[in-house]
């Protein structure tokens, strides 16, 4: 439910510019892709303005994405997240999958 109401920042590093790390998942084509090898940390800035998303990974632009923007359809029968709008206020909840694990660290909040 959370997808379908809300934006994902992918943190997984898959193959597909459009699920690699700090992409909103399969709305939005990676920008660059400066993701550090595994084993290393890698650090996220994500800002949230309304309906504007920037996502900046080791410093460098991944994401750059307005409420409206353009996005691939979902392919029929997908898990992908449901397109639409999406509010401006709700939850932050950081991903996980089974699998691998995923360690986060000095994860802070910043009014704008």
């Amino acid at each position: 439910m959370p997808v379908n109401r809300g934006y994902e920042v992918e943190i997984g590093d898959w193959p597909d510019d459009y699920s690699c790390t700090g992409v909103l998942y399969t709305f939005t084509k990676a920008l660059a892709r400066p993701i550090k090898p595994l084993g290393e940390w890698n650090t996220l800035e994500i800002t949230l303005d309304g309906p504007h998303t920037v996502v900046f990974l080791n410093g460098v632009k991944v994401t750059d994405f307005k409420e409206g923007d353009p996005v691939p359809a979902k392919p029929a029968g997908s898990i992908d997240p449901d397109r639409g709008p999406r509010q401006n206020t709700g939850y932050i909840g950081l991903q996980n999958h089974p699998g691998d694990p995923v360690y986060f660290k000095e994860v802070s909040l910043t009014p704008l």
